[in-house]
C-alpha cells in the first residue's frame, strides 16, 4: 500500500498544489491542513493510526513519533518541504522541487550497519595541574579514574581514584579499547604514614583503558582527535571547555553502536605488488590514520575511522566503498530528485549537496529569517561530503542538473573534494558546473545560490548505473558526446599508459604485476598490450619498469576504443635454431648473444653459444647430450630379475 502524504501549509506560511504533488511522486495526498502539529493533532493521529503515512514536517516529527508510540504503531517517516522549498522569496513556483524532494524522501533506505562497543567506565586523566584532580574528583563515583602525572611530580594520596606518575609515550586504539605505553611508572604502595611511597620506575608499561580525559594543554595525542571517539581534550585554562569535557566522559559508560562507514574489497586494492609502491591516495588523505598498508592492500580500522568517505572517493578501483549509504543509494536519490523535478513540470533544476549539521542549519536558518532557497535549488543531505565525489558530481549533472553545488561544512577536510570537484569540471567539460561553497552565513548562502547564472542541462539525461568509474564515463559521454579524448588533471585515476619503444625490451614485468590487468601481453608473439577504460593510473608500471621506459597520462578516451586492447610496443619474435619455433624477442636474443658468446666462462664454445638461441625444450635437450653435463649420472645399474636371484642360489 502508498503511503499517504500528510500536508500542512504551516499556519498558511506556505503554498502547497496537493494535485500537483501526486500526480508527480504518485504519492496520494491528504487534504490540505493548517495546523497538523497542534489544533488539527487528532487528523494526525487517525491518520497514522490507519496506516503508512509520510509527514511533510520535519520540524514537528519527534512529537508524531511520540504520538505513534502512544498509539503502538510504527513511525511515520517525514520529509521536509516547508524549510527547503515553502518557505523561499520563490515560494509560488517551488512546486516542482517539493515534489522532487517528497518522492526521494519514499526511498527505501537500507539500515546502516553498525558493530557494539562496550566502554566499562575506565578513565585515565592526564595533566598534572589543579584542573585534572579537580576531574577526577567529580568523575570519581561514575568512573574508574587514575591521574597520570609527569615523572618527579609530587603526590598526594586520594581517595577515590589513583594516582601514578610516568611519561606517556604512546597511545593507540578508540573508545573502549586504548592501548596505552608509559615510561617510568611510578603507583603509588598503600599503607604508611606521611608522604606517599612508590614502587620503581618501569619503562615501557602497558595498560588499556576506555576514555581519555586530557587536560594537558598541550598538543593532541592523535591526528583529527576531534574524530576519536573517547579521546577528549580540553584546554585547562578554559573552565567551560573543562566542565564540557567532564560532562562528556560521564556519558561515556555502556555500551555504543559504532558505524561500519566503509566495505572493503583487499582484491581490488592497487596498493603494491611484490613489494613495489602503486597507490596510496586513501593513505595521503585519512584524517584519522585509521587506513595503514598491509602488504598489497590497505587496511581499515573500522574503531578508528570517522567515516568522512574521502578514502572512497579517490579509490580508483573501488576497493573501497562508502557504505552509510551504498554509492547505489546515492545514485538513486539523484536520478530521483531530478527525474520528479522534471516530470512535475521543472527545467533546469540545480542540486545544493550538504551535511546533516552545518549545511541543514545553514538552510533553515536561510529559510525563517532570510530569503531561503531558490525554487530551482535542490538540497541534497549527505552523511559525508568528502565521500560525494567525481562520480556522483557528474552523475547528478547527466541526471539532468545544471549545476552541482557542494556546501563545504567547517569540519570537513578539503582536500578531496577540491580535487574531486576539478576532475569532475574536467570531464563535465564545463568550467561552472560544480562549485564549492564555504559559505558560514545563511544570507551568504541565500545571496550566492540566487546570483548564480544557471547553465543549460543536458538535453538528454542519462540514468546513473553501475560502478563509480562505469557512471563517470558514462556521464562524460553524455555531457561531452563530441569529444573523443578529455585532458584531466594530474593524478587522475583515469588515463594511458604510455611507453619509450627504444627502450623497452619487452621484459613484461609490468604485465606480470598490473593489479587491474590494464597491461597484457599476447602468448604467442612478443608483444604488450593496453586497455585504457581499465587503467587506474595507480603508477606501478612505471615503478617497476627495469628500463625506466614507461610514462602515465591523465586523460579519458571517451571512444569505444579504450574497452579494446591496443598494441602499445612488439618487436619480431626470435626463431629457435633447432625446432624453428617462435619464442622471446629477436633483438633482446642477438643483443645476449653478442655479449655472451665467447666472453662468459659458461658459453666459451660454440654448442654452449648455440643453446642461447634455442627455445626451452630443445635447451634442455643439448644440456642433455651435451658433453660433460653437470646434470647427466652415472650409468644407471642393470635391473635385476628371477633368474640373477635364482643363480645366485645355485651358486651357493
Amino acid at each position: 500500500m502508498a503511503k499517504t502524504l500528510m500536508i500542512c501549509d504551516c499556519l498558511g506560511s506556505q503554498p502547497i498544489d496537493a494535485k500537483a504533488l501526486s500526480d508527480a511522486t504518485g504519492l496520494p495526498c491528504s487534504r490540505k491542513f493548517t495546523s497538523l502539529c497542534a489544533a488539527q493533532l487528532g487528523d494526525a493521529a487517525d491518520a497514522i493510526g490507519a496506516g503508512e503515512v509520510m509527514i511533510a514536517c520535519q520540524q514537528e516529527a519527534p512529537r508524531f513519533i511520540a504520538l505513534a508510540e502512544e498509539l503502538g504503531v510504527p513511525e511515520p517517516s517525514f520529509v521536509d518541504i516547508r524549510d527547503r522549498a515553502g518557505w523561499s522569496d520563490e515560494a509560488a513556483s517551488a512546486t516542482a522541487k517539493m515534489a522532487a524532494l517528497v518522492a526521494e524522501a519514499a526511498l527505501p533506505r537500507a539500515m546502516p550497519k553498525s558493530v557494539d562497543v562496550v566502554s566499562e567506565g575506565t578513565c585515565l586523566i592526564l595533566g598534572a595541574s589543579d584542573v585534572a584532580f579537580e576531574a577526577a574528583q567529580q568523575l570519581a563515583d561514575i568512573l574508574a579514574i587514575t591521574v597520570l602525572m609527569p615523572s618527579g611530580a609530587e603526590i598526594e594520596t586520594a581517595f577515590g581514584y589513583d594516582t601514578v606518575t610516568g611519561a606517556l609515550r604512546n597511545a593507540s586504539g578508540t573508545l573502549g579499547q586504548f592501548d596505552i605505553r608509559i615510561d617510568a611508572l611510578q603507583q603509588v604502595i598503600p599503607g604508611g604514614r606521611g608522604a606517599a611511597q612508590l614502587t620503581p620506575p618501569r619503562d615501557d608499561a602497558l595498560s588499556q583503558c576506555d576514555i581519555i580525559l586530557d587536560l594537558r594543554g598541550a598538543g593532541p595525542l592523535f591526528s583529527a582527535d576531534d574524530k576519536r571517539d573517547g579521546y577528549l581534550r580540553a584546554d585547562p585554562r578554559s573552565q567551560p571547555a573543562v566542565a564540557k569535557a567532564v560532562l562528556a566522559a560521564s556519558q561515556l559508560v555502556g555500551t555504543f553502536e559504532k558505524p561500519l562507514y566503509v566495505r572493503t574489497e583487499p582484491s581490488l586494492c592497487a596498493h603494491s605488488r611484490a613489494e613495489q609502491p602503486a597507490c596510496s591516495r586513501c593513505l595521503n588523505l585519512c584524517p584519522t590514520g585509521a587506513i595503514t598498508s598491509a602488504g598489497d592492500h590497505v587496511t581499515i580500522d573500522p574503531m578508528i575511522c570517522a567515516g568522512c568517505g574521502a578514502c572512497a572517493a579517490v579509490c580508483p578501483s573501488g576497493a573501497i566503498a562508502y557504505d552509510a549509504p551504498t554509492i547505489d543509494d546515492t545514485f538513486r536519490r539523484i536520478s530521483t530528485l531530478a527525474s520528479t523535478f522534471r516530470k512535475a513540470g521543472g527545467t533546469a533544476p540545480r542540486l545544493l549537496v550538504h551535511d546533516e549539521d552545518h549545511g541543514a542549519d545553514m538552510i533553515r536558518l536561510a529559510a525563517r529569517f532570510g530569503r531561503g532557497l531558490p525554487a530551482d535549488v535542490i538540497p541534497l543531505e549527505v552523511s559525508a561530503l568528502a565521500a560525494f565525489g567525481h562520480a556522483e558530481m557528474l552523475a547528478a549533472l547527466a541526471a539532468g542538473f545544471a549545476s552541482v553545488t557542494v556546501l563545504i561544512s567547517p569540519k570537513t577536510e578539503r582536500e578531496a573534494p577540491d580535487s574531486e570537484a576539478a576532475l569532475a569540471l574536467a570531464l563535465a567539460g564545463r568550467d561552472t558546473a560544480v562549485t564549492l561553497i564555504d559559505a558560514t552565513d545563511p544570507d551568504q548562502l541565500s545571496d550566492a545560490l540566487y546570483a548564480e547564472a544557471t547553465p543549460k542541462p543536458v538535453t538528454t539525461p542519462a540514468l546513473p548505473m553501475g560502478t563509480r568509474r562505469q557512471v563517470a564515463r558514462l556521464a562524460a559521454k553524455t555531457l561531452q558526446p563530441e569529444v573523443e579524448t578529455v585532458a584531466l588533471p594530474e593524478g587522475a585515476p583515469y588515463g594511458a599508459v604510455l611507453v619509450d619503444t627504444d627502450a623497452c625490451t619487452l621484459c613484461l614485468s609490468c604485465v606480470s604485476l598490473c593489479p587491474s590487468g590494464a597491461l597484457g601481453d599476447n602468448p604467442d608473439l612478443p608483444q604488450l598490450r593496453f586497455q585504457e577504460d581499465a587503467c587506474l593510473q595507480c603508477g606501478l608500471c612505471s615503478n617497476i619498469c627495469p628500463e625506466n621506459a614507461i610514462s602515465l597520462t591523465p586523460q579519458m578516451d571517451l571512444t569505444d576504443a579504450a574497452f579494446t586492447q591496443t598494441v602499445l610496443h612488439e618487436e619480431e619474435p626470435f626463431a629457435c635454431i633447432e625446432c624453428g619455433d617462435l619464442f622471446g624477442v629477436k633483438s633482446t636474443v642477438e643483443k645476449i648473444t653478442e655479449k655472451l658468446a665467447g666472453k662468459h666462462a659458461m658459453f666459451q664454445n660454440s654448442q654452449a653459444a648455440r643453446m642461447i638461441q634455442m627455445c626451452d625444450n630443445c635447451r634442455i635437450n643439448a644440456q642433455y647430450h651435451s658433453e660433460n653435463n653437470p646434470f647427466a649420472g652415472g650409468e644407471r645399474p642393470k635391473p635385476r630379475t628371477t633368474d640373477d636371484y635364482l643363480s645366485k642360489r645355485r651358486d651357493h
